[in-house]
């Protein structure tokens, strides 16, 4: 199972999915979590007012996180967590080092 993570230092679940200029992919399999790559993003939380929800962006970022189940972030607004969701990209809010939680979440999904 693929999971795109938004983080600044790759050790812990701490950026803000609109701060997000690119996502670390990991692979849960049995228990073990593995670091796969790096997928680059339009930062979401930029002042455009030809497009205030941004919703282009939001599909050109779920069109980058193919094959991923989830976006794992620390925050993540209503608009963008709407979109996301009608375009088969689940979003779980939630901190804490990486590895355990990608452990935790592969379990209940």
């Amino acid at each position: 199972m693929l999971f795109a993570v938004a983080s600044k230092d790759g050790k812990e679940i701490n950026q803000h999915f609109g701060h997000v200029e690119r996502f670390l992919i990991y692979q849960v399999e049995e228990d073990v979590v593995t670091f796969l790559e790096e997928r680059p993003v339009e930062k979401y939380c930029r002042f455009d007012p030809e497009h205030p929800l941004r919703a282009h962006t939001l599909k050109d970022t779920a069109d980058a996180l193919k094959g991923c189940r989830a976006v794992v972030c620390s925050m993540i607004g209503e608009a963008p967590k709407m979109e996301l969701e009608r375009l088969g990209v689940e979003p779980y809010v939630v901190e804490g080092e990486i590895e355990p939680v990608l452990r935790d979440l592969a379990r209940v999904l």
